[in-house]
């Protein structure tokens, strides 16, 4: 069952989704998911008031969200399992606390997304706000595991104290990125902004579009020039999934800079050789 709620007009207060998810849908009548509670600013409707809601059988486990969703907070937020299709843009906390399944986004997305993720992929094909896969302020740890790719720009502290999993970033980055990183990955094909990977204490960061020499924190400190073979191989994963990589990047050999010791210090930021 394929499930399409298509936004009926411009919000200017925004609007939380959270009810709206596989288990709420999943074989129920549409009659009872127009129903399901949404919150509107501090006035509780449905969904209903909002979006119109069409069902068919086309794809299975499958919700599309239709029209300008930018102001439309927590779509896909603890998605299990299933696929989501954003044709359009999305707000705050999508994908939040996401542990599997597939998220598209076809526009741009807001802040805080794909905070603490645990597993899945969630694909943004246009441009992502700050702290993508961070954690909530207070939390020990952001995102857990799963998989990001971010076709176009990001904001500042993508992977806010990030433990496990990837992010990929096509654009340039804000700054900050890998900011209080405990291990995972970040791989980065635009230009990067300052203070990468402050008080990283695992993990690597790799920049794959840094034409000139990158501004680095005194306490990372370079160590060697190599080829990693493994990189290799994960490249060539990435592009067989649809992400463009540059042909260059595969024979390239990389610098090598350990840190942040300030932290653990055992975090690596490799930079290509042009």
């Amino acid at each position: 069952m394929a499930l399409t709620l298509t936004l009926k007009q411009t919000l200017e207060v925004p609007l939380e989704v959270n009810s709206v998810n596989h288990e709420s849908v999943s074989q129920q009548p549409i009659d009872k998911i127009r129903t399901l509670p949404v919150l509107h600013g501090n006035r509780k409707l449905s969904v209903d008031d909002f979006f119109d809601v069409q069902q068919s059988s086309t794809e299975e486990d499958l919700i599309v969200w239709s029209g300008d969703c930018s102001r439309v907070k927590h779509i896909g937020a603890g998605l299990a399992a299933g696929r989501i299709r954003v044709e359009g843009n999305a707000g705050m906390h999508l994908g939040a606390e996401m542990s599997g399944g597939e998220i598209l986004v076809e526009g741009n997305v807001s802040d805080w997304i794909a905070t603490e993720m645990k597993g899945g992929t969630l694909c943004i094909k246009g441009n992502a706000g700050d702290l993508v896969g961070a954690a909530y302020p207070g939390s020990k740890r952001g995102m857990n595991g799963g998989k990001i790719l971010i076709h176009g720009n990001v904001g500042h502290e993508a992977g806010h104290r990030m433990r496990r999993g990837t992010i990929v970033i096509g654009g340039t980055s804000g700054d900050a990125i890998g900011f209080d990183m405990i291990a995972g990955s970040i791989f980065s094909f635009g230009q990067i902004g300052k203070r990468m990977g402050a008080g990283m204490r695992r993990g690597t960061i790799a920049l794959f579009g840094e034409s000139n020499e990158p501004e680095f924190l005194p306490t990372f400190k370079y160590s060697c020039v190599y080829h990693p073979t493994w990189l290799f191989f994960f490249l060539r994963q990435l592009r067989s999934s649809g992400f463009p990589v540059p042909e260059d990047c595969f024979d390239r050999e990389y610098r090598r800079y350990c840190g942040d010791f300030l932290a653990l210090g055992k975090g690596e930021i490799l930079v290509r050789q042009w």
